[in-house]
């Protein structure tokens, strides 16, 4: 209810998803595969930052406070990441079909993207929520988000671009079970650290 009333915020989102799509658009038309890949995860990453981080950055201390006492902190953070699961995963979509409409589709296989695509916007919100959050008993600091999330997203986001190498080509690539259970295993280390860390942080 607290998105909703602050809604400018996601079409702000959306206005920022459309006019990137469409700038890269205007700079290489339709670009091949492996770029297409690496334009569409970069945009992945920035709408990210920007639809994620927010929702802690953009609270106040007081109001951080008011929820304190009212639930536990595992509530809390748990409310938080599937709340950014699920606006991320709206998003994701979002970014497909503009980079479909304005940058061509080279998809071999649509629908395996696709998936990949929804895994990949999982992975990114669960991290950078985790990240907000710290970042948000540090006075608020979004560049100590971005400091600490450098090291840590770099690995997901070459593991996304490699999963997805696999849409774009007839013959699927081997390994890719393992480069799956890879990526869930981050996202179950991702929340457990998130369950464990978060009440700690809130007591400060």
């Amino acid at each position: 209810m607290l998105e909703w009333r602050q809604r400018h915020a996601l079409f702000g989102i959306l206005l920022y998803v459309f006019s990137t799509v469409f700038v890269i658009n205007l700079m290489v038309k339709e670009p091949e595969d492996k770029m297409w890949n690496a334009m569409f995860w970069v945009v992945q990453l920035f709408v990210c930052v920007n639809a994620v981080a927010k929702s802690f950055l953009q609270e106040s201390r007081g109001r951080l406070l008011y929820f304190y006492s009212l639930v536990h902190p595992r509530y809390f953070i748990a409310a938080k990441l599937i709340y950014n699961v699920l606006l991320m995963t709206l998003f994701s979509v979002v970014t497909l079909v503009c980079c479909i409409l304005f940058l061509g589709n080279p998809l071999t296989h649509g629908l395996y993207f696709l998936g990949v695509v929804l895994l990949g916007g999982i992975s990114l919100s669960l991290l950078f929520t985790m990240l907000a959050a710290i970042a948000a008993q540090a006075s608020q600091n979004a560049a100590l988000m971005a400091i600490m999330g450098f090291p840590l997203i770099m690995p997901i986001l070459m593991l996304l671009n490699n999963i997805s190498q696999s849409a774009f080509a007839p013959v699927v690539q081997p390994g890719l079970a393992g480069m799956f259970l890879l990526l869930g295993g981050m996202d179950v280390l991702v929340i457990a650290l998130a369950l464990i860390l978060f009440p700690f942080l809130w007591k400060e």
